[in-house]
């Protein structure tokens, strides 16, 4: 039988997480959207990390920065899935290989939707993107977030927005990724 004292940290422990969850899983859920580009899987993804939050409750809630912390597992599982997504396509495009099919002069679309230039960058970039930009993080709570260094996030920042320029026009890239994070669920 468990004592009045555990009982007590118990609900109190299970009382802060959910007052975490309220507070956290819109913004967790618009994160993982802007890392994988796709609503329902975002959601998914916001769920399955707070589920694995609550496994860990006790180093979260003792954490300097239990937001980051989260931040961090989400962009840890959304990499995880981009990764298992991109093995099952090869593995699917091996065994069921279209004939070759190049064209000389591809349609390559006048305008490029963020949405789909985030897509183009690669994740280590498009999450630094996402998390200073969408999110106004700073360096500092952005490494934090991905569990790298300030200098690693300014220079991913950096390369990432200069191919965001590249794709969406080097007036409205920085415009462009604030509006989307916006779009997809109320920004910051």
């Amino acid at each position: 039988m468990r004592s009045p004292a555990v009982a007590d940290d118990d609900a109190a422990a299970e009382s802060e997480f959910h007052a975490f969850f309220e507070q956290q899983y819109a913004p967790l859920s618009r994160l993982a959207y802007l890392l994988t580009g796709d609503a329902d899987n975002a959601d998914d993804l916001a769920a399955d990390a707070l589920l694995a939050l609550w496994h860990r409750w006790d180093r979260v809630r003792a954490a300097d920065h239990p937001v980051a912390y989260a931040r961090g597992v989400v962009t840890n599982m959304a990499h995880s899935r981009i990764r298992s997504a991109v093995r099952e396509r090869r593995r699917i495009s091996l065994f069921w290989s279209p004939r070759d099919e190049k064209t000389d002069d591809p349609d390559i679309p006048a305008v490029v939707d963020v949405q789909e230039a985030l897509g183009r960058l690669p994740f280590r970039k498009r999450a630094c993107v996402v998390l200073r930009h969408a999110f106004d993080l700073s360096e500092k709570d952005t490494a934090r977030a991905l569990g790298v260094s300030v200098g690693t996030v300014k220079s991913q920042t950096s390369k990432g927005m200069a191919e965001l320029q590249r794709l969406l026009g080097p007036q409205t890239a920085v415009a462009r990724v604030h509006a989307s994070s916006v779009e997809a669920g109320g920004g910051t």
